[in-house]
């Protein structure tokens, strides 16, 4: 990824971005903010609403934008200021959202971009619209972010992964919260320290 810097950009530059709006996102996404509605997680109580199915969190749907701003337009390094956000349409799981900002003014003096930001899905529908002031890096920022460890416990038989899962949740204890269970290493007699 390549960041720019003010000096770079011109009205009318642009840069898009696409994400399917998956079961797995989007459960990851409430988990992650804990923005438990049902209307994102619940299918019987979406199914009641004048959604008549689960819907993703707008919040999620502009996350997309931030995510073009950050690693596209002006991308790595880049600061937001502010976002205006019209949510225009439902996003249904499974629907596939484009985002896209474009420069529509470039402050070079206060170095600020005003960008023009609206989501669309699979039909070409807008879900999402606004505006974007956000302030690029001073110096360009190449960034190459670390390749994500793959979490094997997800392709696991139920029973497999839930003893994976308390297995890495005990391991996160042991150390150094568990520590008082642990005796004395010098063999001399002592109280153990109070548990923290």
């Amino acid at each position: 990824m390549q960041g720019v810097t003010v000096h770079d950009l011109a009205v009318g530059d642009a840069a898009e971005f696409t994400r399917e709006a998956s079961e797995a996102h989007v459960a990851e996404f409430v988990e992650a903010c804990g923005d438990r509605n049902p209307v994102h997680s619940d299918p019987a109580y979406a199914a009641s609403t004048a959604f008549k199915e689960r819907i993703a969190p707008g919040i999620w749907t502009a996350g997309l934008l931030s995510a073009v701003i950050g690693t596209r337009l002006p991308g790595p390094g880049t600061i937001y200021v502010s976002q205006d956000l019209k949510f225009v349409r439902p996003v249904k799981l499974g629907d596939v959202v484009t985002a896209r900002v474009e420069v529509v003014e470039v402050r070079a003096e206060r170095n600020r971009v005003r960008l023009r930001t609206v989501c669309v899905n699979q039909r070409g529908e807008e879900v999402l619209s606004g505006e974007a002031l956000v302030m690029p890096s001073r110096t360009p920022v190449r960034y190459e972010p670390a390749p994500a460890a793959v979490d094997w416990s997800a392709w696991m038989p139920p029973p497999w992964r839930w003893m994976a899962e308390a297995t890495a949740a005990w391991a996160a204890l042991s150390w150094p919260g568990w520590a008082w269970l642990t005796p004395p290493s010098d063999g001399a007699v002592s109280r153990r320290a109070s548990r923290p």
